[in-house]
């Protein structure tokens, strides 16, 4: 296991979504950092998946981080009661900040801004300008297609198998713990691909 993961980054939408199973375990998940003494990293929001992670870490002793940019702010929708806030110019800045505070990355499901996330993180990890962790809770099948549209990548030579590796995913959330801590990046000197 690695010790050294202590800060966690969720990407998740700003919506609730229409299955009842993304809010268990977006709860659930939010919980599991707090109990756990992870760090939960996040966008800073009171609304949807967001507001339920931060709220069930909160309400079970958690430490929480948000970082929002100004024009979010103004709309009103800045969790109030988090441990630790930073007011950020841009979603570009967020997303710099939430990177260098965090030692793994977990995804839950969302819209474009968490696809946006989540594809930065893999690009960094691609270019080795990170080597943190980077993985999807894939649940109910949200991310089925994704994780099939990266395999024909793959076989479209657009994309290395060393690199779609990278991406961990898993439906349930002990595994996914399990997976993180145990995730060892290759060195991979190049990342396009010669004509064969």
């Amino acid at each position: 296991m690695n010790s050294e993961i202590k800060n966690i980054c969720v990407f998740c939408g700003s919506g609730l979504g229409t299955d009842t199973r993304f809010l268990e375990l977006t709860a659930e998940l939010g919980k599991f950092l707090a109990l756990n003494n992870y760090k939960l990293v996040y966008g800073g929001a009171n609304v949807g998946l967001m507001g339920i992670l931060a709220d069930n870490a909160l309400e079970n002793g958690g430490e929480v981080l948000g970082i929002m940019p100004k024009h979010l702010v103004e709309k009103e929708v800045a969790h109030k009661n988090l441990s630790e806030f930073i007011l950020v110019n841009d979603m570009m800045e967020r997303k710099q900040i939430m990177i260098e505070k965090s030692d793994a990355f977990i995804t839950l499901p969302g819209g474009y801004g968490t696809f946006d996330e989540l594809f930065e993180v893999l690009s960094l990890n691609q270019l080795g300008i990170i080597q943190k962790p980077c993985a999807i809770l894939n649940i109910h099948g949200y991310y089925d297609n994704l994780l099939q549209q990266l395999e024909i990548c793959v076989g479209d030579k657009l994309l290395r198998q060393e690199h779609a590796g990278m991406l961990i995913s898993e439906n349930n959330i002990p595994s996914l713990f399990e997976k993180i801590h145990s995730y060892s990046p290759e060195k991979i000197d190049k990342w396009w691909i010669k004509k064969s």
